[in-house]
């Protein structure tokens, strides 16, 4: 049975730790040029502040996959309180079991609980998530480029 959990981001770092590498390989860009580093330091200070929004989905009490978002008023609308996403991760086993659904049901129901008004996420275009996003009534907002500009 998979299960979702608002949890403690530092106390289970450790774990992350682990799952990390995994959502590394297969997502981030630039490998060659820049190594996964987390600045589990900062997690914890914005953690700290009641900024960082952590949920984990769990089978078997094992990690399987978790959401990170920052909640504070927007910085360009200071009454509306917002989550913006840092990043999410189902383990690729897990997906097709509906662990996503049960992750990002358990993220909305927190973030209305919680009073947030607005809720941003975002994925790469290299593994698109925008049917997923959609079906949970996320609409797409606009677009991001990057552009490698370093040595």
């Amino acid at each position: 049975m998979i299960t979702a959990h608002v949890e403690s981001f530092t106390k289970c770092a450790p774990e992350l730790e682990r799952v990390f590498p995994l959502h590394y390989d297969e997502l981030a860009l630039d490998q060659d040029k820049v190594p996964l580093i987390p600045r589990w330091d900062h997690y914890a200070v914005l953690e700290q502040m009641g900024v960082v929004f952590f949920v984990t989905i769990r089978q078997a009490g094992e990690l399987i996959g978790y959401y990170v978002g920052f909640i504070q008023p927007h910085m360009h609308y200071a009454t509306c309180l917002t989550c913006i996403t840092d990043l999410f991760y189902v383990r690729p086993d897990t997906r097709k079991a509906g662990a996503g659904s049960i992750l990002f049901n358990a993220v909305e129901v927190e973030l209305k609980r919680r009073g947030v008004s607005r809720w941003v996420v975002g994925y790469k275009d290299h593994l698109p998530a925008g049917k997923f996003l959609e079906q949970h009534g996320l609409m797409p907002i606009e677009r991001v480029h990057s552009k490698w500009i370093g040595g």
